[in-house]
């Protein structure tokens, strides 16, 4: 085990960063933040932070001369620093499970090899793939393999014309093209595996997303009654085994016809897991530190039913996407069971992430009525 206060690196600066060095310091840990942004979020609350590219060879030596253990925020860190770093302190999770990760065609045909559920897909590396493709696969989804994340490098197409164009359009960067599926609703799941194959599971959280990024999630799922959490857990497990994954990850599902698709790996916390920080006894942050440092891991109950809503940066603009001031927190923290959490970001945008927050409760669908009328009152809306 590796013992406060000892110190410990994550690559990459932003709100999962910043809670990963929260729950760091808590412990009693010191931390090393590696990224490129000067106002990184992360590290400003690091007690060191290196501003380097993050394959920067000094930035990475120092990384390892100081650090117990490393760790990454963001699946598009590149696996060959993490490979690197591994060469002198332990990476978890590891280059090679990161890597799998950060490639849509590699995941997906990771998924493929092993047997999970997944959407039918297939590779688009030229314009001869795209004239090559079966008609039954439309309509379809084309999709960046790499970088694309809350909806961005992402296009609805209905036929081989419109995916040439789109594939054009992405500067013929390597693509996947999915079959478009009419989702009954999309689950996430949140677990940690510890470095002797312990694997401890959040409960499976109900998603609903606005213009391709999460808006709110909601715990319990309305599958709790039934066995599709029951069936998420056990694929999600069986994932992370066949990886021999260490460290917090998380697996997106479709649910299409009562059934579940594994739809996207992320291998770190997770933006639908942040209701643990404020509803279960350990945090997806305070489990990624824990199997980092080969610690036991923590308890994962939930104590209490719970909404967790985005809050983004289109709240600090106006209807003509013109800046407003500071939205009125007050809306929000009249609430008293409502957990405000903002990330601390220098410049709000719309679409970025700039906090989120929680509601708690007694009963689910109490929760879930104040969750919204208070996602309302901040000025979300529904379109």
């Amino acid at each position: 085990m590796i013992l406060p206060p000892a110190t410990l690196g994550v690559l990459g600066g932003g709100q999962l960063g910043r809670y990963f060095v929260i729950a760091a310091h808590e412990l009693g840990y010191r931390v090393v933040v590696l990224d490129p942004d000067r106002q990184s979020t992360a590290g400003r609350i690091a007690d060191e932070h290196i501003i380097a590219a993050y394959d920067e060879p000094q930035a990475l030596q120092r990384m390892a001369s100081i650090c117990a253990a490393v760790t990454t925020e963001f699946e598009s860190v590149p696996a060959a620093a993490l490979a690197s770093l591994a060469r002198f302190v332990p990476v978890r999770p590891g280059a090679e499970a990161v890597a799998v990760c950060q490639e849509r065609s590699a995941e997906k045909r990771f998924l493929k090899t092993h047997g999970f559920p997944h959407v039918p897909y297939i590779e688009i590396r030229s314009e001869d793939d795209i004239r090559n493709i079966d008609a039954g696969l439309f309509p379809a989804i084309l999709k960046v393999a790499r970088f694309g994340y809350d909806g961005k490098g992402q296009e609805r197409v209905a036929g081989k014309d419109e995916t040439l164009a789109a594939f054009r359009q992405f500067n013929k960067e390597p693509c996947v093209l999915e079959r478009q599926v009419t989702l009954d609703y999309e689950l996430s799941l949140v677990l940690t595996r510890g470095e002797g194959g312990v694997v401890k599971c959040f409960p499976a959280s109900e998603n609903h997303h606005r213009h391709g990024v999460l808006d709110y999630s909601r715990v319990p799922a309305r599958a709790s009654a039934g066995d599709l959490t029951r069936q998420a857990r056990e694929i999600a497990e069986a994932i992370a085994d066949r990886m021999a994954y260490v460290g917090t990850l998380g697996v997106e599902f479709f649910v299409v016809d009562g059934r579940l698709q594994v739809n996207e790996l992320a291998p770190r916390p997770h933006n639908s897991g942040h209701f643990t920080l404020d509803a279960c006894v350990a945090s997806q942050f305070e489990q990624q530190v824990r199997a980092l440092c080969g610690l036991p891991l923590g308890e994962i109950r939930t104590h209490s039913p719970a909404v967790m809503v985005n809050l983004l940066g289109d709240l600090w603009y106006d209807e003509d996407e013109q800046p407003m001031r500071e939205p009125d927190w007050n809306i929000l923290l009249a609430e008293p069971r409502l957990k405000l959490h903002l990330y601390g970001k220098d410049v709000a945008r719309p679409g970025r992430k700039m906090g989120h927050f929680t509601v708690l409760g007694e009963a689910s669908d109490k929760v879930f009525e104040t969750a919204m009328a208070c996602r309302a009152a901040i000025g979300i809306g529904d379109d």
